[in-house]
Order: structure tokens, then C-alpha cells, then sequence
């Protein structure tokens, strides 16, 4: 059980202590990886990733990561405490905030800035200089480096605070990933038809399966909630409105986000009349250039806009999270 949240609003001080509230009571998970001799799926902490903007600026820090932090350990600590997750461009990380971050036991430091499309980060020297300044930091305080590729989220991290790098490069986030926005705008989106974001940990797979490995949703600073990390046009519920939980069981069978969920948003319209080739007719359009475009995500964002725009059933109303 996961949960993505960004923090960066004009706003969020008014917004997080509800948010949190409203969080699920116990932000556990079971692990499917992980069975016991009798074949029962271990229970693991969850975690939350705090993401922005960039959250460690002064405004925001003092005013609500840190509160947030101290409200997200005081809420979890019967059940030994949550993993928390702090996603920053590294531009402003300095010792003095590392040592406040690691002194509210922080779990991992992601650095999401390591790309040309951040200012100061244009050229490689750039951000080789960058990452050996802060990985000389992180190391200096006993921070560990963690890559996805070999590491579980879930398991076998819990002695040591971690740290890794990423950003938005061709063969990575933009490449395959942005299928919407100004990568997309731009035309650097690679992700064709045949890439399913939905049908990923973070893109919507498994996002219903609150109790399991894989489950996960974002929050916005207002409290809407969407599923996975790249979300969808439209929210699934509020937490300044509904308790998570609640929002989760009122999802329960809602033909739309089971298709999302089970990875296979093709489906979604369905029952609302739009079959699976109306819908992959739906994810197509041509580019400024004249170049034709199809993926998924074009074709979700059609069917949220032009069905699910008037059905308030599917939207502030129901929600759901890792």
C-alpha cells in the first residue's frame, strides 16, 4: 500500500491535516512476494511518497512536510511507524535539511531532478557535479543507495534511510511515460499505443487491491484523489470529504476503474456504450506537426471528458488507495 502525494499548492496548510485525517486507519499491505510456510501473505508497513513542486523550499518545509511528517508518524505509530518517501529536485537539499529529514526518520530520499529540463541542470557536467555533491552527503550520514531495478520497495529496507536519483530522460520518464503535457505538446513522447501505463505498479494496476502489494494512489494538495501516479483527467473522491476507506468500498465493482485497475483501461466505457475499438479510436489525434499520435492515455482522457464529465457517481464521490 502506497500513497503519492504532492504537497506543492497554493493552499496546503489549510488541506493536509484533513487529508491525513482521512487516511487509512492502518496503512498496511500484504505482500504477495512474500509468503509464510503456511502460505499467508506477511504484512508489511506502507509507505507515502511526498512529492511536489519542490517541498523542501523554505515556505513549504516549515509549514507542511514537517508538520505533515510529525502527523503521519503520531497517526501510524501503534502500528510500527510508515515509510516515508521525500521526492525532491536536489537543488535545495542541503546538509542542515538532510539532518532534519533523517532526524524524523525520513525512509528514502528520491532526487528527481537529475534531467535537462531543470534550470542550473541543463548539461551533463551539471548534474554529474550535482549527484556527486549529494551522494558524498547522503553517504556521510549513513544513507544507503537504492535502485529499483534489483531492490523490492517492500522488503529488506527498513535498517538504513536510502537514497537514489532519477529524472526525466528519453529512455525513461519522458520516453515511454508522457503521453500527456508538455513532453507531449513538444512531441518527445515516445509511448505508443502499445504502452500500457495502466498496467504498471504506479499507473493504475492493482490500485483497487487496498490490502496487497502493488495498490497505490495519488493525492493532490486539495485532497482529490486519483489512481496510480499518472492519475486520471478527472478525480475519484476528496479526502477532505470521505475517509479513504470509505471511498475505497464505494469503488468497489465500478466498471470504470476495475478496467483500470486490472490493466486493461480499453475497457472502461463499456458499459457506457463505447466499445473497445471506440475507444482505441478515441486514443488517437495528430500532433501540431501533422504526425499521428495513439496511446491509451488519449483515449481515457476522450472518455472521462465526453462520459464521465456528467456521471457525479464516478467522481467525487468514490475513491480508492494502496
Amino acid at each position: 500500500m502506497a500513497t503519492n502525494w504532492n504537497v506543492w499548492s497554493r493552499r496546503p496548510r489549510a488541506c493536509f491535516p484533513r487529508i491525513i485525517a482521512n487516511l487509512s486507519a492502518r496503512l498496511t499491505y500484504l505482500d504477495r512476494g512474500d509468503p509464510d510456510a503456511q502460505g499467508s501473505f506477511r504484512e508489511k508497513i506502507g509507505r507515502v511518497i511526498v512529492a511536489g513542486g519542490e517541498i523542501l523550499l523554505d515556505p513549504v518545509r516549515e509549514t507542511v512536510l514537517y508538520p505533515a511528517i510529525a502527523m503521519l508518524r503520531e497517526k501510524y505509530h501503534d502500528q510500527d511507524g510508515v515509510k516515508i518517501a521525500i521526492q525532491t529536485t536536489g537543488d535545495v537539499l542541503s546538509e542542515r535539511i538532510l539532518a532534519e529529514l533523517l532526524h524524523r526518520r525520513v525512509w528514502m530520499i528520491s532526487v528527481s531532478g537529475m534531467d535537462a529540463y531543470h534550470q542550473g541542470l541543463e548539461t551533463e557536467l551539471a548534474r554529474n557535479a550535482l549527484r556527486k555533491k549529494l551522494r558524498a552527503m547522503f553517504e556521510s550520514s549513513g544513507m544507503r543507495a537504492f535502485d529499483p531495478e534489483c531492490d523490492s520497495w517492500g522488503a529488506g529496507l527498513d535498517t538504513v534511510p536510502w537514497y537514489h536519483f532519477f529524472g526525466a530522460t528519453p529512455d525513461s520518464w519522458i520516453g515511454e511515460l508522457w503521453a500527456r503535457g508538455r513532453a507531449h505538446t513538444n512531441e518527445l513522447s515516445q509511448g505508443g499505443i502499445a504502452d500500457n501505463f495502466c498496467n504498471a505498479w504506479s499507473g493504475g494496476l492493482n490500485f483497487l487491491d487496498a490490502r496487497h502489494s502493488g495498490s497505490e494512489v495519488s493525492i493532490e494538495p486539495n485532497g482529490n484523489v486519483y489512481p496510480g501516479c499518472i492519475k486520471t483527467r478527472q478525480p475519484i473522491g476528496s479526502l477532505l470529504e470521505t475517509p479513504l476507506d470509505e471511498i475505497v468500498q464505494a469503488m468497489a465493482g465500478n466498471p470504470v476503474h476495475e478496467a483500470i485497475s486490472s490493466g486493461h483501461p480499453e475497457r472502461m466505457g463499456i458499459q457506457h456504450g463505447w466499445s473497445v475499438e471506440e475507444f482505441l479510436k478515441a486514443s488517437t489525434l495528430r500532433l501540431p506537426s501533422g504526425r499521428v499520435y495513439q496511446n491509451l492515455c488519449i483515449g481515457c482522457d476522450r472518455f472521462h471528458d465526453e462520459v464521465l464529465s456528467g456521471c457525479k457517481n464516478s467522481l467525487v464521490s468514490i475513491t480508492h488507495t494502496p
